[in-house]
């Protein structure tokens, strides 16, 4: 068998420590790379580049910035739409007021902004854990709403509250089509995945994991706690901010508050439980269901000529949703990514089996 285990030891430090270790997975991540940026852009549709792949890419930044924080520093979060917001408001009036700025660095510095916000909103961190952090998070989501929408400084005074964001160009090309927006999402999250796994694998990561597993051991080896926190809250903030503006600017076009409601928070909450809460790859998977689910509900009914109104199809959507998240809560905590894993594992031992 090709794709097998045996005497495949490393024998130096760079192959212990690559991100891929197995000759068999680079082969399989290149066909990826390759399949993203030369077949899917010219092979989906403009309708799928635009509703689909774009949300999907996007997304992913958000699921990986709370997967670091809930997954890998175990701190709960419900309030990932509203740092999604604070980055995209930043970004929109660094955008309109200081337009000599490039557009990448207005997204970098809506990601600070949303960054300082998680730090200061993640204080309360240091005193609550579980439950009683979430129940903080949450109203730090509904101040965030009420801020927003209150304040007409943010929008530039506009009547209704929803602006349009100006448009702009990376590198001298415009943004301006799906094509051209899909492959500038997929740049940036290139780069945040790779500095997202980086940085699990380094001692910043490691202590993370570390306040996550016991405090209190953590603490006697010498991790500040305070620290390890409020790195995880500025980190994961900044992954939201960064999205939230790319929500804003790349996908939507427009810009208002409603598109960083409480629903938003709980969508990106339920990808990474159900890809897989500790791993970044299960954001990935876990944004793909989430997105993938209601066009199939739109589809299927139409193509069995099912009379099923927009409101069922929305209770549906909630209930198989919900379905998923007590599965994979009571029957597989890892989500996915460990069936996925599973699967590896077996196909690598081949014909030896392997128990979970």
């Amino acid at each position: 068998m090709f794709y097998r285990a045996a005497r495949r030891l490393p024998t130096s430090y760079s192959s212990q420590f690559a991100i891929i270790k197995r000759p068999e997975d680079r082969i399989i991540a290149v066909f990826a790379i390759g399949l993203a940026l030369l077949v899917l852009p010219y092979v989906a549709s403009t309708y799928t580049l635009s509703t689909l792949l774009v949300p999907f890419l996007i997304c992913s930044i958000s699921a990986i910035g709370l997967n670091l924080l809930m997954g890998y520093a175990g701190q709960a979060s419900l309030g990932s739409g509203a740092f999604m917001a604070v980055g995209a408001y930043a970004s929109y009036k660094l955008a309109t007021n200081l337009p000599q700025i490039p557009i990448v660095l207005d997204f970098f510095l809506g990601g600070l902004a949303a960054a300082a916000v998680g730090i200061v909103f993640g204080l309360p961190s240091l005193k609550m854990r579980a439950f009683y952090l979430a129940i903080a998070t949450l109203a730090v989501q509904f101040f965030i709403e009420w801020l927003f929408s209150k304040v007409a400084w943010f929008w530039n005074g506009h009547a209704s509250g929803v602006v349009s964001t100006p448009a702009f160009s990376v590198l001298g090309i415009s943004i301006d089509t799906p094509i051209k927006g899909y492959y500038f999402s997929l740049s940036v999250v290139a780069i945040v995945t790779l500095l997202a796994v980086n940085l699990t694998r380094s001692h910043i990561g490691r202590q993370w994991m570390a306040v996550r597993d016991n405090e209190t051991a953590a603490q006697l080896m010498g991790i500040s706690i305070t620290k390890a926190k409020l790195s995880a809250f500025a980190v994961s903030s900044f992954y939201c901010g960064v999205a939230g503006s790319l929500w804003a600017f790349v996908f939507l076009k427009t810009l208002g508050i409603t598109s960083y409601s409480i629903d938003t928070s709980f969508k990106i909450m339920f990808m990474i439980i159900i890809g897989g809460i500790g791993t970044i790859m299960g954001s990935f998977i876990g944004a793909a269901f989430v997105l993938i689910v209601p066009i199939l509900l739109n589809m299927i009914p139409a193509a069995l000529s099912l009379p099923l109104s927009t409101g069922v199809l929305a209770c549906l959507e909630q209930i198989i949703f919900g379905m998923f998240i007590v599965y994979f809560v009571i029957v597989e905590p890892q989500g996915i990514v460990r069936t996925v894993r599973n699967f590896h594992q077996k196909l690598v031992a081949w014909p030896l089996t392997v128990n979970r």
